[in-house]
């Protein structure tokens, strides 16, 4: 069976990026047509990603918070884990949003089409979904067809102990030893989910160091804290290969400085990266270009090498991240319904979700150095903070970036409990081209985390009284 449909603006993908692209579309009076492969609306971000781990994250927060109490006079039983009621407690947050961007697409009069999408030309796709296919021409497309988790050679993708970031949050069950392939973001943080639900958790990174985006010294205080919680953590190590054997079972050749070790584990999660979806919409059949890493090419505006067809979030290239997702698809419809905007940003944030949270923005210290850009820097210990010692999460430190010059703040960088709320401030200080002055004469509350911020500003002023810094 096929039938045809003429909409004005067609959206593939309702992730972030989508769903805000379709919405934003919708209220400036277009008439929209959201696709998506899965029944359930809000794409990876929150049925597969962004979502389930935060709350599984949570969970696991919360027992090392109560086993840290013991230390100060509170002491909790150990922890009883039924798998059943964490499954259903996540699946329930993932329903209610499901169920909440459902009914701003009905709200909206965004028709929403279950299916896989596919380009029969510039201006046409054709869906199929369950042997129905249908054509849809548009005078307008906005790509938001996201990412799928990457694989290396020599690992299985057949076996049912080999998992994806995808397969691990369905949490079916908790396995003795767990080998993550992967020192980045997403293994890390499930990780720290699966080590905290009983697991022996492993990690296996290429790298040198854990987290390669971040500064080295954001990292050491998580560092220092997986070392402890996790079974072993491998670096500048790589996986050869992942086999079966059948009376062992699962095992891993992993080689270090040219040395091989055969290791078993009960399951290996595999955590290398994202890749962009071009390649499961015959983008072949446009004139859509993309570039030698298969992320589609886009100007400021989001608009692609065709006129009528624009790309976002992660199928448009990185950061790989919700948020930034969310904004190039605002953008994007806002250009199509002839609104002055632009992708036209200082500063993305970027957050680790693990305990202790790292988050940063802007310029990284790294990247300064790099770069051979003159800056000063305002480092300011958790340790001299009230909060941070009744809290008892000494281990973080809030730095400041500024430009040597003009004071101007170049990058904002935290490690400790809260990062992630806190780093707001730093981003909203980089596009307001605020510099030292403007933050550490901003009052903050005390006692609190945020306060922080204004005084690794003070240290860079000079101002600070929390510390004393002898006279340069």
């Amino acid at each position: 069976m096929t039938n045809k449909k003429h909409t004005e603006i067609l959206v593939i993908g309702s992730g972030p990026g989508g769903y805000a692209s379709a919405f934003r579309a919708a209220d400036l009076g277009k008439n929209v047509t959201l696709v998506d492969r899965d029944k359930e609306l809000g794409g990876v971000c929150l049925n597969r990603g962004c979502i389930p781990s935060k709350t599984l994250l949570h969970i696991s927060k919360v027992i090392y918070e109560a086993n840290m109490l013991s230390s100060i006079g509170v002491s909790f039983s150990k922890p009883k884990i039924d798998l059943s009621k964490i499954r259903d407690y996540k699946n329930k947050i993932i329903s209610k949003m499901n169920s909440g961007i459902d009914q701003m697409a009905n709200a909206r009069n965004v028709k929403t089409i279950q299916g896989k999408a596919v380009f029969k030309s510039d201006n046409q796709i054709e869906v199929s979904n369950a042997g129905e296919k249908r054509t849809i021409s548009f005078d307008y497309c906005i790509i938001a067809a996201g990412s799928s988790s990457a694989s290396i050679q020599g690992i299985p993708n057949d076996d049912p102990d080999v998992l994806m970031s995808r397969t691990a949050l369905d949490l079916k069950t908790i396995p003795k030893t767990l080998l993550i392939i992967g020192g980045g973001i997403i293994g890390l943080e499930l990780g720290q989910v699966y080590s905290s639900l009983g697991s022996k958790v492993s990690i296996v990174e290429f790298l040198p160091h854990l987290i390669s985006g971040a500064d080295r010294d954001l990292v050491k205080p998580l560092e220092r804290r997986l070392k402890n919680e996790f079974h072993e953590i491998m670096l500048s190590s790589k996986v050869n290969e992942v086999k079966r054997d059948q009376k062992k079972g699962l095992f891993a050749i992993i080689e270090k400085d040219s040395i091989s070790k055969k290791k078993f584990y009960e399951k290996i999660l595999v955590a290398v990266g994202r890749k962009p979806n071009t390649d499961l919409l015959g983008l072949n059949n446009t004139s859509v270009k993309i570039d030698d890493k298969g992320f589609i090419i886009n100007d400021v505006y989001k608009r692609t090498s065709v006129p009528n067809i624009f790309a976002i979030g992660d199928i448009a290239g990185g950061p790989l991240l919700a948020h930034k997702a969310t904004h190039e698809g605002k953008v994007a419809a806002e250009v199509i319904c002839g609104l002055p905007a632009a992708f036209d940003t200082r500063a993305i944030p970027s957050v680790v979700y693990t305990d202790p949270e790292i988050a940063w923005t802007g310029l990284t210290e790294t990247a300064a150095k790099e770069q051979g850009i003159k800056y000063e820097k305002g480092d300011f210990p958790w340790a001299a903070s009230g909060r941070a010692q009744a809290a008892g999460v000494t281990e973080g430190k809030t730095k400041i970036l500024v430009d040597q010059t003009t004071k101007k703040i170049l990058g904002l960088g935290i490690v400790g409990s809260g990062a992630g709320d806190m780093i707001s401030e730093g981003t909203l200080a980089i596009e307001m081209g605020a510099d030292a002055e403007d933050i550490g004469l901003t009052i903050h509350p005390h006692p609190t985390l945020s306060e922080t911020v204004g005084l690794s500003a003070e240290i860079v002023e000079g101002t600070v009284t929390d510390l004393y810094l002898p006279k340069k």
